[in-house]
């Protein structure tokens, strides 16, 4: 997750990730005890306050096909509400050591994000803005020593409690893009897709072992990596965008060169 970083003031740590408080909406004044070794909570923020400017400027009807199958961009937004509800959970298990489960179960998460999808554009964003907001001042207000607890994700899967930032991280910039509105996956940073892409190849390694090998090269940057578990019988490249996006199955790849293979769900 990076090389540790010592952060002794508010002016340091901006000055260390690149980051300006000034002129981000309230969503965005952030700081937090988590360590440095993880996501900066600021980067969330900016994150959300681009996605709800996105989401003010939407057309009314929301029941318009997003880039997932089946879901509109009502049940996107109802989704992105819940999750960081869940996320809460899992910070208040972080910081009070009882065991909150992210969601109480699957069917009450799939229910919860129907009964939300219909929901008109107003009640939409305000549900969103508090839901966010709610998650930051949570995480903002965590004790350093919550940070190293260990919870679990909805998949089974421990991690330490800094992981939900980048959870929460990857929530709003994929499901921004999956709105199918002006926010599109090249306009995802490049510090996100740097540090997505190798966790989707392993991610896609691990889902679907059998598949022909292949290797990833950017265009625009440093970054290769290997999907699968044997030599690469292929090499596909573009853009870093281009590839996540690719991989993450919000692209059909006609934008990359090389024998692209069927890909398994990421996630």
């Amino acid at each position: 997750m990076g090389d540790r970083v010592n952060i002794s003031s508010a002016s340091e740590f901006e000055n260390v990730v690149g980051y300006s408080r000034a002129g981000i909406a309230r969503v965005g004044l952030v700081t937090s005890d988590a360590p440095e070794t993880t996501v900066p909570l600021d980067t969330v923020a900016e994150a959300t306050t681009r996605l709800l400017e996105t989401v003010r400027g939407l057309d009314a009807d929301l029941t318009v096909p997003s880039l997932l199958p089946g879901w509109s961009r009502g049940h996107v937004l109802a989704h992105l509400a819940r999750n960081a509800d869940s996320l809460v959970n899992l910070l208040n298990w972080a910081r009070t050591g009882i065991e909150t489960p992210q969601y109480a179960s699957i069917s009450g998460r799939d229910a919860d994000i129907e009964a939300g999808a219909p929901r008109p554009l107003p009640e939409q964003l305000a549900d969103n803005t508090t839901a966010a907001n709610r998650w930051l001042d949570l995480a903002r207000s965590l004790p350093a020593d919550a940070w190293s607890a260990t919870v679990r994700t909805r998949q089974g899967n421990s991690i330490a409690a800094t992981e939900v930032i980048w959870m929460r991280l990857q929530e709003v910039e994929i499901h921004h893009a999956d709105l199918a509105a002006a926010y599109q996956p090249a306009d995802w940073p490049a510090d996100f897709v740097t540090r997505l892409l190798p966790r989707a190849a392993a991610d896609l390694t691990k889902a679907a072992p059998a598949t022909p090998t292949f290797e990833i090269r950017a265009t625009d940057s440093a970054i290769t990596a290997v999907i699968g578990t044997d030599s690469p019988t292929s090499v596909i490249t573009g853009p870093a965008n281009s590839l996540l996006a690719w991989l993450l199955g919000r692209s059909n790849g006609a934008d990359l060169t090389g024998d692209q293979p069927t890909l398994p769900n990421w996630k």
